[in-house]
């Protein structure tokens, strides 16, 4: 997987969750402002900050406001887990996206990726049924809840804009409503979902599954990005 990025210093990468950075910032500096997590590291010749706060789009916005207020931005990346909207986008495997569709307002963002796949972004957590009406309405192949706004950052900026998702949950897949689970400042209530799982057995096996194809997401996304970024960097 190979992408040209011209004048590139300064990478930002936003996330929803710790899990979904794991694989790539390991050893990188961490620290917490509020409810935002950040890490800073490089890859190749390039800087490279990190930073998650939630679930949700008013969550990627407060995390870009901490990136943003450390400096300048050349590049803004969306990362993280999504759900498959198509049997072709597998779980535990990483895209690159070319467009970004808002669910709420129907603006279209592109990316400066070729990419392998449209995204689209909805308010809440698609269950499966939710999933099928997308992909009839929009032809996308992946669903998230920051991307979106984090294309309207970069756009309102005029900063260069990536969107790199792995795939968590098949289009298929048959999970709990996590919107049951995910709180107003969107963390996701471990406890609650625990004990809900407790008493659902029949849960299980799919969230063990989810479990494992999240784990193998986040690494996809990893190497991609520093496949991507470190050949990049050596462009400059």
């Amino acid at each position: 997987m190979q992408h040209k990025v011209d004048s590139i210093k300064r990478v930002a990468i936003l996330a929803a969750l710790p899990g979904e950075l794991k694989p790539l910032v390991k050893g990188w500096r961490f620290e917490k402002s509020g409810s935002v997590s950040l890490w800073t590291g490089r890859i190749g010749s390039l800087d490279v900050i990190a930073a998650c706060a939630g679930a949700g789009q008013p969550c990627a916005t407060r995390a870009f406001a901490e990136v943003e207020r450390r400096g300048a931005i050349d590049h803004l990346v969306s990362w993280g887990w999504v759900g498959a909207l198509h049997e072709q986008f597998e779980p535990g495997k990483a895209y690159r996206c070319s467009l970004v569709i808002d669910q709420q307002t129907g603006e279209r963002f592109a990316t400066v990726d070729p990419g392998e796949a449209i995204l689209v972004t909805s308010p809440r957590v698609a269950d499966e049924a939710e999933k099928q009406r997308l992909a009839a309405s929009y032809q996308a192949g992946l669903v998230d809840m920051e991307a979106a706004s984090i294309a309207r950052l970069a756009a309102m900026r005029g900063i260069r804009f990536s969107c790199l998702k792995g795939v968590s949950d098949g289009f298929h897949d048959h999970l709990p409503d996590f919107n049951r689970f995910l709180g107003p400042d969107g963390q996701m209530r471990m406890g609650k979902l625990v004990l809900s799982a407790i008493l659902h057995p029949h849960w299980w096996p799919a969230l063990m599954r989810m479990g494992e194809n999240s784990s193998r997401a986040a690494k996809a996304m990893a190497i991609a990005a520093r496949q991507i970024f470190d050949e990049s960097s050596r462009t400059l």
